[in-house]
């Protein structure tokens, strides 16, 4: 018993000095997983929570100084909103003018890129809005020296920011959206974050602007009719003009508006694409590249035209009839219903039958991940949400109201079919972005030569095409360094494989090139129809066509106020939306 009880002791002795012989390693290990977990996993987990909560943030901040600001008893000023706006545009090119240094000082890095983001075609178009935004500054420094001894310096000096901020960020597009950053994650995500939020707060100001004056326009157009209890604020600054050109300058900024405010809400979304794709890798796709032609192209351009040219006359007769009398103001809005109607029954029509075809064909879907194509899903029906408020308000109105105007029940058609438009396009575009490409063995063919380039070591290098990010990094960095600058020579868009042939042996190759079938010049056309119709119905509400505020339906249902305060938030989404729809559409024929 004894022995036993001895050994029992020994052997638990044995085991509590190993214990506390490992119990500093065990608390070393804890410590250094603690440090990893502080230092390295924390930032990856948590950094897309934090950039997101600060921009939010930061967009409420500015969102509370323009609701302040437009209460006229506000302590509140312009100023300090424009100062708020100044300083984040400044944040913005500092966070800009880093990240371009950084980069071009890591010669021996060449990051990865998402080809989906930021395509050419849609640089070109930000590249346009920014132009006409530049404009816009212009002319709001023209206003500012007419009137400088009444306005603050930050009016003055606004314009002059917002022009620099618009150049600087213009060339960030061109040449880094594209970039999958895996460096600096954490800052990285923060400053992109700051220039979505950043352009969604001009954005915001660029609404609450346009909003101001068409509410104005609409109040002196009831002032005309004979209605006496509206008040009007003030246009104009209290002071004389010191130029002869602030009228000029004054009614140019109301039709530039449109332009930049779509300016901006599309660099937001440009750069959130950005901001998804720090640290983020997606599955290689092998596709072959994309062309853009125009075989069979007749009855989609033809129609469009007819569309937008009809677009073009109802805007000019719209706007001269509505405020002339009660009369004409009827038949005016009677005119914007029927041509409305009429236009969405076609695009119905053609997008009913742009899902009819591609039922038919057995494609198989594309669920790859993909953040540009995910975002734009996500925005059709987001932004569809502002029209189709705006039409099941109208809806009630019709059948409640009391009395029956001439355009009652044309209001009535014309608002169910906004909704199931946008159902069916929502739809179409949804589908064909998620289509995978695939050449029928059913269409005609014609071959042209593959393009080979040869190297001085008798290799053959073909250039490959992926779809998605691009991976440019080797495991080497070295090799890296040496063979970067031979590699752009060979291909400056994707990976070069080479392989060696026999010195002297050059076999010219040619691939088959599918000719569209008939199903596809069909759907080439509807998208092109599709396309110029958005256009139209973007045109209208955009330049002054806004029967909401001119029929007296929905104000008699819901009352001014809050009729007003519905369209000055839901029609700023409907313009986007078909903005929006117009890029979504010319992905499609793209891509069909």
């Amino acid at each position: 018993m004894v022995e036993q009880g001895v050994l029992d002791i020994m052997y638990l002795n044995k085991n509590n000095s190993s214990s506390a012989a490992s119990s500093p390693d065990k608390e070393k290990k804890n410590f250094d997983n603690l440090k990893i977990s502080f230092t390295d996993d924390y930032p990856k987990k948590n950094a897309e929570i934090l950039s997101g909560q600060y921009g939010i943030n930061l967009l409420l901040v500015g969102l509370s100084l323009m609701l302040a600001l437009s209460y006229s008893g506000s302590a509140v000023k312009e100023e300090h909103l424009l100062s708020l706006l100044i300083s984040l545009m400044l944040l913005q090119i500092t966070w800009m003018l880093w990240y371009i240094v950084r980069k071009g000082r890591q010669t021996c890095f060449v990051s990865e890129k998402d080809s989906d983001a930021g395509t050419s075609w849609l640089r070109g178009g930000l590249s346009l809005l920014a132009l006409i935004s530049l404009i816009m500054d212009a002319f709001r420094i023209g206003y500012y020296v007419g009137y400088k001894t009444c306005l603050s310096p930050a009016v003055g000096v606004y314009p002059v920011i917002h022009a620099v901020h618009t150049i600087s960020q213009v060339h960030f597009l061109w040449f880094h959206v594209k970039d999958v950053i895996k460096t600096f994650e954490t800052f990285a995500r923060f400053g992109v974050i700051h220039a979505v939020f950043t352009n969604l707060l001009l954005w915001c100001n660029g609404v609450i602007s346009e909003a101001k004056h068409f509410l104005d326009t609409h109040k002196r157009r009831l002032l005309d009719l004979g209605y006496t209890n509206i008040t009007v604020g003030e246009e104009e600054p209290c002071c004389n003009c010191t130029t002869n050109t602030c009228s000029i300058f004054s009614h140019g900024l109301s039709y530039l508006y449109p332009f930049n405010i779509e300016y901006h809400i599309f660099v937001s979304v440009v750069l959130f694409v950005m901001w998804k794709n720090i640290g983020h890798t997606t599955e290689y796709q092998r596709n072959q590249n994309v062309v853009m032609r125009t075989n069979g192209l007749v009855a989609g351009p033809i129609l469009g035209t007819i569309a937008l040219a009809s677009t073009i006359v109802v805007l000019v007769l719209y706007i001269i009839k509505v405020g002339d009398s009660a009369e004409s103001r009827e038949s005016a809005v009677t005119m914007f219903y029927c041509y409305g109607i009429v236009m969405l029954l076609f695009m119905c029509l053609a997008g009913s039958v742009g899902l009819l075809i591609f039922r038919s064909d057995n494609v198989p879907l594309d669920y790859s991940k993909n953040p540009s194509r995910k975002l734009d899903a996500d925005l059709l029906f987001g932004t569809a949400i502002g029209s189709w408020l705006m039409s099941w308000c109208s809806i009630l109105a019709v059948i409640s109201i009391k009395s029956r105007p001439v355009y009652g029940w044309i209001n009535f058609m014309y608002s169910l079919l906004v909704i199931i438009e946008k159902y069916i396009q929502n739809l179409f575009i949804i589908e064909s972005l998620y289509r995978k490409q695939e050449t029928s063995e059913r269409d005609e063919v014609e071959t042209i030569p593959e393009i080979y380039s040869v190297s001085a070591g008798s290799s053959l290098s073909l250039a490959s095409s992926y779809n998605g990010i691009i991976n440019r990094a080797f495991e080497n960095q070295d090799k890296v360094c040496v063979s970067l600058e031979t590699d752009q020579e060979i291909n400056n868009q994707g990976y070069s494989h080479t392989r060696s042939l026999p010195e002297g042996s050059i076999s010219l190759h040619t691939r088959r090139l599918a000719k569209p079938s008939k199903r596809r010049r069909v759907l080439k056309n509807i998208a092109v129809f599709l396309f110029l119709c958005n256009i139209s119905l973007w045109i209208l509400p955009a330049f002054g066509c806004r029967p909401q505020f001119d029929n007296g339906i929905e104000e008699e249902t819901f009352g001014y106020t809050i009729w007003t305060t519905i369209v000055t938030v839901a029609m700023p989404l409907n313009l986007f939306y078909r903005m929006h729809s117009v890029a979504s559409l010319l992905d499609v024929f793209r891509k069909v």
